[in-house]
């Protein structure tokens, strides 16, 4: 614990929900009332709601050692935001529910909020509510995202069809190697403590694990450019299981190409280092938080005047056709090898 920090039994569970909720401001006027009664009222209009939860454990999905609190506050939120962004909407509204152990002050409680409220602030969306209790295991994050959307506009996963052309925007395995990195570190430091970190021009791949964005940009140039995908899903367990996730749902096959696959130059240079194959690592690493979807053929013309998007590929009819073409024109079936949450070691 801090030196002089508070301990949250001096505050107590409203004292401390009232003191780390301050300073939230309201962005929507469909907040009718937030944080301060048994339920937010949110103003729904003529259009469908989307709501989506997600939950983050330390252990599992996050390490303390060298995740600062206030980047966890702003990553638990705008992971959940990229899950209402794959459904083409917009996102409004979250509530946060934490559990906290003895071993965190209010102080650290207040850095973590700092970082939800700066993802509040960046992105729009007000805070109506959550829970606080303790914990016995550590801190726990579950953080719900609601949004809306026309519609007409709703992306499922389940709409691509034979031909439509698959998409990803930005870049992809990124984020697994800033985790790979932060790892190596952490082992290193834990047999060295005197070292400093080999971080030097890897930079762009700590902050894509650390302070990944979501894609709210693409989802509205897509309306500017009168696109609605077919399908659309978000990157978090990397691109061959949600790749497949579209293909289930939508009972299609795909046929994507090694080649177009976007992948940033640091990323290719540190799988130098670990001497792991790029492809792999996009096929694979998960927590890109990028856009999946795709966009019927006669799209093409609009999609190409949009940056940061590339097309990867086509859908094709047969359901059990998955597969990957290489440069020099071999083929391998797609597996879903990205993350598992309850996959058990081997």
């Amino acid at each position: 614990m801090k030196k002089n920090a508070t301990e949250i039994n001096e505050l107590g569970e409203f004292g401390l929900i009232e003191r780390i909720t301050q300073g939230f401001e309201q962005h929507h006027s469909s907040t009718i009332l937030g944080i301060g009664d048994d339920a937010a009222i949110i103003d729904h209009e003529n259009d469908v709601m989307v709501v989506t939860t997600d939950m983050l454990i330390e252990g599992v999905h996050f390490d303390l050692s060298y995740t600062p609190l206030k980047h966890l506050g702003y990553k638990a939120v705008v992971v959940n935001l990229s899950d209402v962004y794959a459904m083409n909407a917009k996102a409004t509204h979250i509530t946060v529910s934490i559990g906290i152990s003895s071993r965190f002050s209010v102080e650290d409680i207040e850095e973590l909020y700092e970082g939800i409220k700066h993802a509040c602030r960046i992105y729009r969306v007000d805070l109506v509510g959550g829970d606080t209790v303790a914990s016995q295991s550590g801190l726990v994050l579950s953080i719900t995202a609601i949004g809306h959307a026309a519609k007409e506009k709703i992306s499922r996963r389940s709409g691509a069809q034979e031909n439509d052309l698959i998409c990803v925007t930005g870049d992809l395995g990124s984020a697994y190697l800033g985790l790979k990195l932060l790892m190596r570190e952490k082992e290193v430091l834990a047999t060295a403590p005197h070292l400093k970190p080999k971080f030097d021009g890897y930079e762009y791949l700590l902050e894509r694990q650390l302070k990944p964005e979501p894609r709210k940009d693409i989802v509205q140039k897509l309306e500017e450019h009168q696109i609605v995908p077919t399908a659309m899903i978000d990157i978090s367990d990397g691109l061959s299981s949600e790749l497949l996730h579209i293909c289930k749902n939508s009972n299609k096959g795909c046929r994507i190409y090694d080649e177009k696959i976007p992948i940033h130059p640091q990323t290719m240079k540190l799988c130098d280092e670990f001497r792991l194959d790029p492809v792999v690592a996009a096929l694979n690493g998960g927590e890109d938080y990028e856009l999946l979807f795709t966009i019927r053929p006669s799209d093409y013309e609009k999609i190409s005047g949009i940056l940061d998007i590339s097309i990867i590929g086509h859908i094709v009819s047969n359901p059990k056709h998955h597969e990957i073409v290489f440069r020099d024109g071999t083929t391998f079936p797609i597996m879903a090898q990205g993350w598992n949450a309850f996959r058990k070691e081997s």
